[in-house]
């Protein structure tokens, strides 16, 4: 039992500090940048993804349409998790379809589509993807593993590799999503809207 626990707290030390690797600083950046200057022009941040990934695709979502460290207006962000969403277009278009139909519903040219796959062979994320190109939006993608399919398609992507299971994958994509939604904060609103 001891030795399990301490080879999860590893693994899960591990997954964190892919944060630290050049790929993943500038990725962060570059998504935070992206995401801020959608705002800035108006637009909105559509986020999209599968199981635990969905979870996190809700969170990022919320925490734009609320507040995270900042007391500041809300910003435009829709997760694609409507049940009744997913089930009409499954059932009507196939589970592949679920994602791609909110981004055709939701989606405008400058809006910018999030992606979340531990994998990156979800074939309703690829289809997502690319719906948004379609639509002239700009991706964003958090994937793991080899990056599967989507890799490559995306305007930002990156893959959180080294890991065999989706939880450590997300859990460093979610300490990810946390520091873009702060960065967007601190390049969106000044001092007057911060928290005391």
């Amino acid at each position: 039992m001891g030795n399990s626990l301490h080879k999860s707290i590893d693994d899960a030390v591990k997954a964190a500090e892919k944060l630290r690797e050049p790929e993943a600083l500038a990725f962060i950046e570059q998504a935070s940048q992206m995401i801020a200057g959608a705002y800035q022009a108006r637009n909105k941040l559509i986020v999209a993804g599968n199981g635990g990934s969905l979870c996190d695709a809700m969170h990022f979502a919320e925490e734009m349409t609320g507040q995270f460290r900042w007391k500041r207006p809300a910003l435009p962000a829709i997760a694609l998790s409507d049940p009744a969403h997913i089930s009409c277009v499954g059932n009507d278009f196939g589970f592949d379809e679920v994602f791609a139909r909110g981004v055709e519903a939701f989606g405008n040219e400058g809006d910018v589509l999030v992606v979340l796959s531990t994998s990156g062979n979800s074939i309703n994320i690829l289809h997502a993807v690319k719906k948004a190109k379609e639509k002239k939006m700009k991706s964003i993608a958090f994937l793991g593993k080899t990056g599967g399919v989507v890799r490559g398609l995306c305007d930002l992507e990156w893959v959180v590799s080294g890991f065999p299971y989706s939880d450590r994958i997300q859990e460093a994509h979610m300490a990810a999503i946390h520091i873009v939604i702060e960065m967007v904060e601190q390049k969106l609103f000044s001092s007057p809207y911060a928290a005391v």
